[in-house]
């Protein structure tokens, strides 16, 4: 059924467009870092949405699951455990105009990244073969001869990025 010209995925893409980038600014815009923390939860279902929307209901679960569920809550906890770090009395550094430029470059690159594929530039036979199933997503992950390395060393960066946390965490409390 078609309202005004405007089909229900119509709608539900402006709702779920609206949940995600109001997330996103309340994530940004916020000096509270639980309630940033909560904003990220609303941004990500946001994004869940998004996946039902395409006919992606495994990435969809996989969104709510992991990262709302997992994710979204572990921020939160971290952050109510981190009572020093809670309310930041500085909003703005005097770095502004750097962190300015890089988002603007992040900008042009994931445009042009999005841009080019659309609107030529890419012929469907240069795109790489889709992955059909989740058995197939599962042996991409795990084969050696596919995505196992970039697997391997995301898990290590995160790794290393929890060992950081903890020693960080630790410096606080000595002093």
């Amino acid at each position: 059924m078609v309202v005004g010209g405007l089909t229900p995925q119509a709608i539900a893409f402006g709702f779920f467009t609206i949940l995600t980038l109001g997330g996103a600014f309340g994530v940004v815009l916020n000096k509270n870092l639980v309630r940033g923390a909560v904003w990220l939860i609303v941004s990500l279902f946001g994004i869940a949405g998004m996946f039902v929307l395409l006919s992606a209901p495994f990435l969809a679960a996989v969104q709510v699951m992991v990262y709302i569920g997992a994710i979204g809550i572990l921020f939160t906890f971290a952050v109510m455990l981190t009572r020093s770090m809670t309310n930041m009395r500085q909003r703005f550094t005097t770095q502004w105009w750097s962190a300015l430029i890089v988002v603007g470059l992040l900008f042009v690159f994931l445009m042009s990244g999005v841009i080019v594929p659309v609107w030529g530039g890419i012929s469907p036979e240069q795109a790489g073969d889709v992955v059909a199933t989740t058995t197939d997503l599962g042996v991409a992950l795990v084969d050696g001869n596919q995505f196992v390395l970039p697997f391997e060393v995301a898990s290590l960066l995160l790794t290393a990025a929890i060992i950081g946390a903890i020693v960080i965490a630790r410096q606080h409390e000595e002093e």
